[in-house]
């Protein structure tokens, strides 16, 4: 059974792209969990976010947004010395920052899911890549996507981060087309051939 090259180093990395990475994901907590790990992942590897994902879990109140967004300075305190997450002072700023946002998102659009998957027209976009180097590092919906958070004030969310994040969140499947999980994440009717 063949799988994207990226995810055959080690176990953390398999399980994740087997059952996860490419699945359309319309539950705002997910969506929000999601938003944490890869700002966190700024800089580092995404295999480390893995390891430290149930300690974001635990830290971060199950990802509930409304009890992030109520994060008072004491508790960010406790956060920069919790060993179990990236302890930068920047990221967990932003993440309790960035819930209060989510929450405006949610009042105005009814979910920050209607909000986001309007940058893909409500239908995952479906590529047919060779080879993991054939990937961007961004797209023009994700430039989007990254420019209207960015305006809401939403931090690391840069264009870059953001195409991981639809990449993570199934509003593109970027698996490489020899990978088993291609077809699973597919949508035939919507595919666009790339090269």
């Amino acid at each position: 059974m063949e799988r994207c090259l990226w995810a055959c180093k080690t176990p953390e990395e398999q399980h994740y792209h087997d059952k996860e990475w490419g699945v359309p994901q319309h539950d705002d907590r997910v969506l929000f969990e999601f938003l944490v790990l890869e700002s966190a992942q700024a800089g580092l590897s995404w295999l480390t976010i893995l390891r430290k994902r149930e300690a974001y879990r635990a830290a971060f109140a199950g990802f509930a947004v409304e009890q992030v967004a109520a994060f008072d300075p004491k508790k960010v305190e406790e956060l920069i010395a919790n060993p179990g997450i990236v302890r930068n002072r920047r990221k967990i700023l932003s993440a309790v920052s960035n819930a209060k946002l989510f929450l405006d998102i949610q009042e105005s659009f009814g979910s920050f899911d209607s909000y986001l998957w309007r940058f893909v027209d409500n239908t995952p976009l479906q590529n047919a890549w060779r080879g993991a180097g054939c990937v961007p590092a961004h797209t023009p919906q994700s430039d989007a996507l990254s420019k209207d958070l960015r305006q809401r004030g939403f931090q690391f969310t840069g264009t870059t981060i953001m195409y991981a994040y639809m990449q993570a969140v199934g509003m593109v499947n970027d698996h490489s087309i020899n990978c088993f999980r291609w077809a699973e994440c597919a949508r035939p009717k919507q595919l666009q051939e790339t090269p």
